[in-house]
């Protein structure tokens, strides 16, 4: 490569092993291997401006080999992002930086998605070429017109999720999604082959990308990839055939690069074969101001497209979209609904509450995008007359996105990372597992994405127990800021969906019943749900017991509470719409609601696991404690005991 391309490269390869030297942890051999496919990116092909990492139309750059964490950002502190100085390289891996082993969303400018975890960068890259294409259609080419690159690894193409998000984006075929694929041939463990033997051409072609092979090395070979792939009708794979730690005279090319620190003696042949003979952390003159030259090139595009925004007529619509502001008429007409239609006591499955709450706020949300993981019918996601999301024009809001719920969560990710859309996406709720690793990269990047949930429990009967979640409700509940809503019937579903769509710094997940379920609640002047849990039904007689239950369960408690009452038991019923929000209550709400009854019992078809926060060691429990059974839904709850007598017994043998 001609200088300065290849000063700038090298610079960096230096900048990456310095501070993989320096924390004495991380992974300097894809920076150093990749960053001349990188430079000529960063330089030649990528809208951005350095100075706006915020700014709508930019291109995402998503490093789906997000150990390699080093290269993204050398190239945020080259390109002139201030909010990555030297100091934060220098900081490399230490407590309170922002520059963690691992880029992470909301943690460091110019970062677009939390990686890591292999694959689900370049699935997560897919939900945001799919917003950028439903926003294009939305507001215009004037607006939104940008591309999606993702640098992806051996190791993220050997992930299962990788067919899913490859499958998916070929389908739709979203011309505007680059993946290069550092194709150096290294895993941890050793050469690529000791494990895999894909042509990986071959399955990206059949999936119905473009697909191009060159040396990452050759300068001319990739820019001409680069401009080849912008001009594709469909999305594009470069195979980028580099060296592991290239420039490292004994370890480049072999898997002890990947991993670990160079060592001091390495780092100094390094620099000697690389023509580098500044310090640690020091860049030459040349490569300083190349850089921030390239880092500087987007600013006059970006300001055209401010003028552009400035008199658009959708200029209001749009911001007020990408800000994530929820209409101020979102839910009117779905609380004329229920002022009309909850006082009749509606008695259905929760999961049809869903979609009946979905039917009313639909029209009211443009920016809502729903789907469903092949089971459309059955989570009641879909609101009639909605046009299906696909080419050519990407108008619609529905999304089939097939059998892949891993890769249906992870693009979902993708469409609220890029701003100006609220994803939700339906399953059944057992089926979480397979999405359970989307779901919790959303939890910790704090990104609202609504997963539906349904046949929530054994309720969903004859399928039997490998389509029943039991230990599900826990598992979720366990994950950090993730709301977990299981609401009752059609209020607190309204309810939970208004908090779902409110919550714009966590992802929530709806549990929700195949089975018919009776109405439990009146209006109220407030969202009760928002408390987390309230009191339900108070005690007729001095109480003496309290019951918490969630779902389909809260009937259940109801008749357990009048079977007590009509024994002179005084019996309050609780309520439990969703614990993460009853944790953020104030501590005497909380002490309120549990009570001091000297009996508390809970009733819920699922595990124990959680609910001694609200019983304690020595309450007593109705539910689950082991796997369900093919049955129809009444005779599996007679069966395991799920019961208003079962409650009401357990009440009164703690008496």
């Amino acid at each position: 490569m001609p200088a300065p391309i290849q000063l700038m490269a090298n610079a960096i390869r230096v900048l990456s092993m310095d501070a993989v030297e320096q924390a004495n942890s991380g992974h300097p051999g894809m920076p150093m291997g990749m960053a001349d496919v990188a430079t000529v990116l960063w330089t030649k092909f990528m809208k951005y401006d350095a100075s706006r990492t915020d700014w709508p139309d930019r291109d995402r750059f998503v490093l789906s080999a997000g150990h390699g964490s080093m290269l993204l950002y050398s190239l945020l502190h080259l390109a002139g992002v201030k909010g990555v100085p030297m100091q934060s390289l220098r900081d490399f891996r230490q407590l309170g930086s922002n520059t963690p082993g691992h880029p992470e969303f909301g943690h460091t400018p110019g970062v677009e998605t939390t990686t890591g975890p292999l694959g689900q960068g370049l699935a997560t890259a897919v939900g945001m070429a799919m917003a950028e294409r439903k926003m294009a259609a939305r507001f215009g080419a004037d607006l939104v017109d940008h591309r999606t690159w993702v640098v992806a690894g051996d190791g993220c193409l050997m992930e299962g999720i990788s067919h899913e998000a490859i499958s998916l984006a070929g389908r739709l075929r979203l011309s505007k999604l680059t993946v290069l694929w550092d194709d150096n041939d290294i895993t941890i463990d050793g050469h690529v082959g000791i494990s895999d033997a894909t042509d990986q051409l071959a399955r990206f072609k059949a999936a119905g990308w473009a697909t191009k092979r060159i040396d990452g090395h050759d300068e001319g070979q990739i820019r001409r990839a680069l401009a080849w792939a912008v001009k594709q009708d469909r999305p594009s794979l470069i195979a980028c055939k580099t060296i592991i730690g290239k420039g490292s005279p004994t370890f480049a090319g072999t898997h002890d690069v990947h991993g670990k620190a160079l060592g001091k003696d390495e780092v100094a042949k390094t620099r000697e074969a690389l023509g580098w003979s500044h310090e640690p952390f020091t860049l030459p003159d040349e490569a300083a101001r190349a850089w921030k030259a390239a880092g500087r090139r987007g600013g006059k595009v970006r300001k055209a497209w401010q003028a552009r925004l400035e008199a658009s007529p959708h200029r209001a619509e749009f911001e007020r979209a990408v800000a994530g502001e929820l209409p101020k008429h979102a839910f009117e007409r779905l609380d004329a609904f229920l002022a009309e239609t909850a006082p009749g006591k509606p008695a259905a499955a929760t999961r049809q509450h869903s979609g009946t709450v979905l039917e009313k706020i639909f029209g009211e949300i443009p920016e809502l995008v729903g789907g469903s993981a092949d089971l459309t019918g059955s989570n009641n996601t879909f609101v009639k007359n909605t046009p299906v999301f696909d080419g050519p024009d990407y108008a619609g809001r529905y999304v089939n996105y097939g059998v892949r719920e891993f890769g249906m969560g992870a693009a979902m990710n993708g469409l609220a990372l890029h701003g100006g859309v609220i994803p939700y996406g339906g399953t059944f709720l057992v089926f979480t597992d397979y999405a359970r690793p989307a779901i919790r990269l959303a939890a910790l990047m704090g990104v609202r994405v609504i997963h539906v949930g349904t046949h929530d429990s054994i309720g969903l009967g004859e399928d039997g127990p490998t389509h029943q979640p039991v230990e599900h409700l826990a598992s979720l509940r366990a994950m950090p800021n993730l709301n977990v809503f299981r609401p009752a019937d059609l209020i607190e579903t309204a309810e939970c969906w208004k908090l779902a769509l409110e919550s714009r710094t966590a992802p929530s997940v709806m549990a929700l019943s195949r089975q018919k379920t009776a109405a439990v609640r009146d209006m109220a002047g407030e969202n009760l749900s928002a408390r987390g849990a309230y009191q339900l039904a108070g005690a007729g007689h001095p109480a003496q017991v309290t019951i918490f239950a969630t779902g389909t369960e809260v009937p259940v408690a109801l008749a357990a509470r009048d079977l007590l009452e009509a024994e002179g038991i005084g019996a309050r019923v609780v309520s439990v719409p969703c614990f993460e929000l009853f944790e953020a209550q104030p501590t005497d709400y909380q002490a309120a609601v549990i009570g001091e009854t000297p009996v508390r019992v809970a009733v819920e078809a699922g595990v124990r696991m959680g609910w001694d926060r609200f019983i304690g060691a020595d309450g007593a429990f109705v539910g689950m404690t082991g796997f369900g059974a093919s049955a129809p839904d009444k005779a599996l709850y007679e069966h395991f005991g799920i019961t208003p007598q079962a409650v009401a017994a357990a009440a009164k043998a703690k008496l």
